[in-house]
């Protein structure tokens, strides 16, 4: 069997990463940890390829020679989907295709010859079995959420990863929580569900095995959603660094509760985590009351922030703007904290009605949903009736966004992080690529765009006062250029 495993082209938006890239000169930020883990639940004898579409372009010879493609896909992706699945049916091969944008909405692709909804690792021994022998439904299910210990180490040798910024691995799925406009319990469920620390000890070992030496993102949903189980997981990295001395370091995704536990923060720092994202989302207690992120609502969340900083990690937030309980001041209360909390890479956006979430349901049953997401709630779009104005909501979001990354503002907030962090935990190793983003920064950041001043001083004053935080201070440098660029485009 000839497999053509297709991963498709991310739109540019926040998380693209696309304008820091040629900085580092790579194709992508991150490797479709998805399709890697697909393909190695296949059977060994089978001929596999992989086309990241945002590394290299597909190839209508790639798909002639295939039996099947195998197409995986979150929603921001649909526009994408769309041309890979035109491409494929003009080349008569069928696709299979899974992740989000199917589990969530398949009903919208009625020329998709299979779909697999819900976990590979339930469904896929099914599949293989039917199409060896000839006979593939269209569709296969998913019962429950399957014990994830039978997740294989990923096909790493599918792909280049010197192409990429990061490498990608997976600890737990689900989240404890139940916030109204989150699809993570909708796919992963609220019972989080993890490999063994030695499974996962074992993918970082084939990753340094690999020569990997830069950043691993734990693309968990909430890494720390079952405490005792990611701190046994802890405890087997750190013995792990001990035992073999790897370069590579690591950030994740986590609860805010994670500033109410210096064990495991402490944990974390040593065992090479340098950035967590936090779901902080609102200064608004009552929104948060309204969405359910109770986690939240009772506690000082710049505090919290700080307490992570001077943990040793550095805090990325997630803020929304849009809940009906949101005044009309929410957007100077939303910039005035991210100012004074040090968050520099703040992904503010719309709240946005995803498919089969709580706040779906709702929007329905109001008569309030105007449409599908596309899945990318940094565009100034609502999919929902507000009860503030559209256009103030609209409106004010563009330019909450412009301001944030205004160079003085965020400049500003990089020096508030600065101040806060207290590096600690074994150091990232520092590569060629970093050397040749910082001389490219001189250029496009310190001479070619505006905000050159902002950049200058930056520079000056953190190597007169945070010398051994001067690289993050750039790689920060670097990565406002590209959220400038973003805003500007809204």
């Amino acid at each position: 069997m000839k497999v053509l495993l297709v991963y498709p082209e991310n739109p540019d938006t926040f998380w693209s990463f696309k304008h820091s890239l040629p900085f580092v000169a790579k194709r992508a930020a991150f490797a479709p940890l998805g399709l890697l883990t697909v393909a190695a639940m296949l059977p060994s004898d089978w001929e596999l390829e992989l086309l990241d579409l945002n590394v290299e372009p597909l190839r209508d010879e790639a798909i002639r020679a295939a039996d099947y493609v195998f197409l995986s896909a979150m929603i921001v992706h649909k526009p994408s989907v769309l041309k890979v699945l035109e491409r494929c049916r003009a080349l008569a091969t069928p696709v299979i295709a899974g992740g989000p944008l199917f589990t969530t909405g398949y009903e919208e692709f009625p020329e998709v010859e299979h779909l697999v909804l819900g976990e590979a690792e339930a469904i896929l021994p099914e599949l293989v079995a039917d199409l060896v022998r000839g006979t593939p439904r269209r569709i296969y299910r998913a019962n429950g959420y399957p014990e994830i210990e039978r997740s294989p180490v990923p096909r790493w040798d599918l792909i280049q990863p010197s192409r990429y910024v990061t490498m990608s691995v997976q600890f737990s799925r689900g989240c404890p929580y139940d916030c109204e406009f989150c699809d993570i319990v909708v796919m992963n469920g609220r019972v989080p569900r993890t490999k063994t620390p030695e499974q996962l000890v074992d993918e970082l070992e084939a990753l340094r095995v690999l020569g990997w030496k830069e950043m691993v993102f734990v693309v968990d949903d909430n890494f720390i959603g079952d405490k005792r189980r990611t701190k046994e997981l802890l405890r087997a990295i750190i013995a792990w660094r001990e035992r073999t001395r790897p370069a590579m370091g690591f950030f994740t995704e986590a609860s805010v509760n994670l500033a109410d536990d210096p064990e495991l923060c402490g944990l974390m720092t040593r065992a090479g985590f340098k950035k967590v994202f936090v779901g902080i989302e609102t200064p608004s207690k009552e929104s948060l009351q309204e969405c359910h992120k109770l986690q939240n609502r009772d506690r000082d969340l710049v505090a919290a922030v700080h307490s992570l900083q001077r943990a040793g990690l550095e805090v990325m937030g997630g803020f929304i703007v849009g809940f009906d309980s949101d005044r009309p001041d929410i957007f100077q209360r939303q910039f005035e904290f991210i100012q004074r909390s040090g968050v520099a890479t703040a992904m503010v956006g719309l709240l946005t009605a995803l498919p089969q979430t709580k706040l779906y349901h709702r929007m329905k049953r109001e008569g309030r949903l105007q449409f599908a997401s596309n899945g990318n709630n940094t565009v100034a779009a609502l999919n929902f009736e507000p009860k503030l104005e559209r256009a103030f909501l609209e409106n004010g979001y563009r330019e909450l966004m412009k301001k944030l990354y205004e160079p003085k503002a965020y400049y500003q907030r990089v020096r508030v992080f600065l101040k806060e962090h207290r590096p600690t935990g074994p150091r990232v190793a520092r590569s060629s690529a970093d050397v040749r983003a910082f001389l490219k920064s001189l250029w496009l950041l310190g001479a070619r765009h505006r905000g050159r001043w902002a950049y200058w001083r930056l520079c000056a004053s953190t190597l007169l006062q945070r010398p051994r935080q001067f690289p993050r201070a750039i790689e920060l440098a670097i990565l406002g250029f590209h959220f400038r660029l973003i805003a500007a485009a809204l």
